[in-house]
């Protein structure tokens, strides 16, 4: 049979080896690909939610509407805190969250989010992008069937709300807070008890007194959740998380089926809103903080000195004593160690020094 009677009698448009027919050559059909993403974020939260909207219609965008990612927000599809487990099953192609609240599937997970005095979120993207990081951060999530990508930076955050003041380190002891990750080590080496809660339950906690203080973000954020409503203090800096990376978690198996030119729009698609969410943030946390202060009545503290020297002692020691759980956490803290060093050394002699200059 001719070609031409073949192409005939089997239809005009028909599909010809994964491709339509048109005159005389084949345009082959791209495929498409649905996924979708799991947040540990309340569904169009500010900052956060809105965040990983904005990456699932970047990577509908940039794609031509090849790939299309449905974002479900906390609760919806799974849990806040399963988000790991079902983008690693399978369950989801993709999630959107913070690796320090995986450190029960790995402690070195946790440098890839925040460290107590660790880098700033400037920092964090030149330790990531331009020191390592991300190849050990892909090392870590390898076993789990995971792909990581940077995909959001809070800035240094707040320190928190209490009900009451602290003065001195004493003054946490005994205090049940919501605070994840390595800052919740360091307050539970300071004598209180760290409690690892998804945003969207803070609030009741707080209020039920189930937990006696609680850290969020920041203003932008803390402000959208009305934590101010009930809590009287709200203390600065936050120590414990200076430049918080968020993550997209992909699945490896999902990943590995897209072609290339994907592949790559979806890594790029998580360093646009990388950038873009800190420019958020940056944007909008001093007019929320003057709504809180202002509006609010909110009581704004900063952290006494000896209460952060001695934070800053018993963080050294935890993340130092992390660092001793496994050879990757060794491997990763040696990384992040060396590389926040260097940051610092030259940061004492150009931001930290504009900085002052600029406050004469």
């Amino acid at each position: 049979m001719k070609r031409r009677d073949f192409i005939k009698s089997a239809g005009a448009g028909s599909l010809l080896a994964g491709g339509l027919v048109t005159g005389t050559s084949v345009a082959v059909a791209k495929p498409k690909y649905q996924w979708k993403m799991v947040t540990t974020w309340p569904k169009n939260f500010p900052g956060l939610g809105t965040g990983a909207n904005n990456l699932a219609a970047l990577i509908n965008e940039l794609s031509g509407g090849r790939i299309e990612v449905k974002v479900y927000g906390a609760g919806e599809l799974v849990p806040a805190l399963e988000v790991f487990d079902a983008v690693s099953r399978g369950t989801a192609q993709m999630g959107h969250g913070a690796a320090y609240y995986w450190k029960g599937k790995s402690e070195a997970a946790q440098f890839f989010s925040a460290v107590p005095f660790g880098l700033t979120a400037q920092e964090m993207n030149g330790w990531l992008y331009y020191g390592g990081g991300m190849e050990l951060w892909e090392e870590v999530y390898a076993p789990f069937n995971l792909v990581p990508a940077a995909a959001g930076n809070t800035g240094v955050q707040m320190g928190g709300w209490f009900n009451k003041e602290i003065n001195s380190l004493a003054d946490l002891k005994g205090l049940k807070m919501r605070i994840p990750g390595l800052g919740g080590e360091v307050l539970k080496r300071a004598g209180g008890t760290p409690v690892n809660l998804p945003g969207g339950e803070l609030y009741t906690s707080l209020q039920s007194g189930n937990i006696d203080a609680t850290e969020w973000v920041g203003p932008y954020n803390d402000l959208a959740f009305g934590l101010y409503k009930i809590a009287k203090y709200y203390y600065y800096p936050g120590w414990h998380e200076p430049g918080t990376t968020l993550e997209a978690m992909i699945n490896k198996e999902a990943f590995e089926e897209l072609p290339k030119d994907l592949q790559s729009i979806v890594r790029n698609a998580c360093k646009v809103v990388n950038q873009d969410m800190l420019a958020e943030y940056t944007a909008r946390n001093n007019q929320a903080l003057k709504t809180l202060v202002e509006e609010h009545n909110v009581d704004l503290r900063r952290y006494p000195d000896d209460v952060l020297k001695k934070l800053r002692n018993l963080s050294d020691d935890v993340v130092a004593e992390v660092a001793e759980q496994d050879k990757m956490s060794r491997k990763v803290y040696e990384s992040f160690k060396k590389f926040r060093d260097q940051a610092m050394e030259w940061h004492r002699i150009s931001e930290q020094t504009y900085m002052a200059a600029r406050e004469m």
